[in-house]
């Protein structure tokens, strides 16, 4: 409709190719400029810039058009090829190139009225307002453009990963390495996650929205590395000033948990259904990845049978008695014992739990006979633990846990009612099956099933701080389509997440690929 406008034949605007080649031509673009239009992530700037010069070489320069163009092209050109009004005016960017040339040339002559005279003919002469809502929108465009292709910068908010990555630290997060996973959620506002500050609510509509897909990755994901990703069980969430509370977790705690804003919700059924893309962000460290079985023997993780490798600054949770004496604070403050909020917290009677690696365990102990340092002692927490099932695992606990086989792509397993709630999320949720339990029958997309085939690889994933973190043992495996990205170091550091309570210079700059 529209090339017939820029004495074009109207059967190439239709032609696969060629139709971007013709329209290079329009603009003033060479023709190899629409190959550019295939390399993703650029084509998206590469487009915007062909949509505007477009509407430009038919006379329409004002921001309304620009805005359209780049908003749904088809509608403006459509609109342009309508408007009788609306003539080819040449290519654009070589009109536009040559008027920018004259301009600074008589710029640099001193030749003051020529650049008055050239300024006040010029089609392109923006508004101060234009200019800078045109500045504006462009920098938000491409600090999102980039947050949601390349990299993203998150902060630790909880102690799950102490000591390796601490509470306040910053990160850049590389989105590319494992794949660039494109948008699924589309309509949402910019720069946000999932909730609008201050005043609340999600930031995001869950409709229109795309399917699943994943660009090829730059590397795999490791074992033993720091990942990021969305909470697995995150879909269904009740949200309080403290923290998210998944509604199966609200529901097996029968009112233990100390948050009185999260009963109030679970008493109105206020929770919040959200996408993939939009759960929680998590950061723990991928102890075992697809095939492998992982077990937890008296603290000691294990996979596939031999002794996994322990992270450098990995912390339990300890009771410390000191001696008569006391403990110097001195001491407390060279070793980093009790250093920010994070390192220590209270149990249900009032004890000081305190999170220690084994160098400070050591330096504690060194302080001779007179103080204890008692590693805490877990009783049964089947319930509780992934996956849920006392009748089947009745004494699992977070130090002596498992064994648990980890999904793999096209692996295929025997199901019976033993193993189903190892797998039933999987199965159910993450793969999108119907899924349904009859006395003794599995039946799956309305078939009996006794086997199940795997569409995707699943991770297993776990904080350093192994008795102050909420990860797979909680809820279990983390999807392949849940990956979100890798640390890459961490730019920024503040003591207990506070500006107030100082900056940890010593932490900028340090890589967040800690082992």
């Amino acid at each position: 409709m529209l090339f017939p406008k820029a004495d074009l034949p109207a059967i190439d605007g239709i032609i696969p190719g060629k139709n971007f080649t013709q329209w290079c031509t329009i603009i003033g673009r060479p023709k190899w400029w629409a190959l550019l239009l295939l390399i993703p992530i650029v084509n998206i700037f590469i487009f915007a810039g062909m949509a505007v010069n477009m509407v430009r070489s038919f006379r329409q320069y004002r921001f309304i058009h620009s805005a359209a163009a780049v908003i749904y092209a088809p509608f403006a050109f459509m609109w342009i090829a309508k408007n009788n009004d609306a003539k080819y005016d040449g290519p654009n960017f070589v009109k536009e190139n040559d008027y920018l040339e004259e301009l600074r040339a008589a710029q640099k002559a001193g030749d003051k009225r020529k650049v008055e005279r050239l300024l006040q003919k010029s089609p392109y002469k923006k508004s101060f307002f234009r200019e800078w809502t045109e500045s504006i929108v462009f920098a938000v465009f491409a600090a999102a453009f980039i947050r949601m292709f390349l990299i993203e910068a998150f902060v630790i908010p909880t102690p799950s990963m102490e000591g390796s990555l601490l509470v306040g630290d910053f990160l850049f997060v590389s989105k590319a390495s494992y794949g660039i996973r494109t948008p699924m959620t589309i309509a949402m506002l910019p720069l946000l996650h999932n909730r609008i500050p201050v005043i609340g609510g999600e930031s995001y509509f869950k409709k229109p929205s795309l399917k699943y897909h994943r660009l090829p990755s730059l590397e795999d994901i490791k074992r033993n590395k720091p990942i990021v990703f969305n909470w697995p069980v995150g879909d269904s969430v009740y949200i309080t000033s403290q923290r998210s509370y998944t509604v199966d977790q609200a529901r097996r705690a029968k009112g233990n948990i100390d948050d009185r804003e999260l009963w109030q919700k679970v008493k109105k059924k206020e929770f919040v259904v959200r996408p993939i893309d939009k759960k929680d962000h998590y950061i723990k460290r991928c102890v075992a990845l697809p095939g492998d079985s992982i077990q937890i023997i008296n603290r000691q993780v294990y996979v596939n049978g031999e002794i996994a490798k322990n992270p450098k600054e990995m912390q339990f949770g300890y009771f410390i008695r000191p001696p008569k004496s006391g403990i110097s604070s001195a001491f407390l403050k060279k070793w980093k014992i009790a250093d920010t909020y994070a390192d220590v917290r209270q149990d249900r009677r009032g004890q000081a739990i305190y999170f220690l690696d084994s160098i400070q365990v050591s330096e504690l102990k060194s302080l001779g006979d007179g103080i204890e340092v008692l590693p805490i002692s877990h009783s049964s927490q089947g319930n509780q633990l992934f996956p849920h099932d006392q009748e089947n695992y009745p004494s699992w606990t977070v130090d002596d846990y498992g064994p648990v086989w980890i999904p793999k792509k096209g692996a295929t397993i025997k199901l019976d009612k033993t193993n189903l709630s190892m797998f039933r999320r999987v199965i159910d949720v993450y793969e999108n099956n119907n899924l349904q339990v009859k006395g003794n029958k599995i039946i799956i997309n309305g078939e009996e099933s006794n086997s199940y085939t795997f569409k995707q690889d699943y991770y297993w994933a776990m904080g350093d701080n192994r008795h102050n973190s909420e990860d797979s043992r909680a809820w279990g495996y983390v999807p392949f389509d849940h990956i979100v990205g890798k640390p890459l170091f961490i730019w920024f550091s503040t003591k207990n997440a506070s500006l107030k309570d100082g900056i940890r210079f010593n932490r900028m700059f340090k890589s967040a690929d800690v082992d």
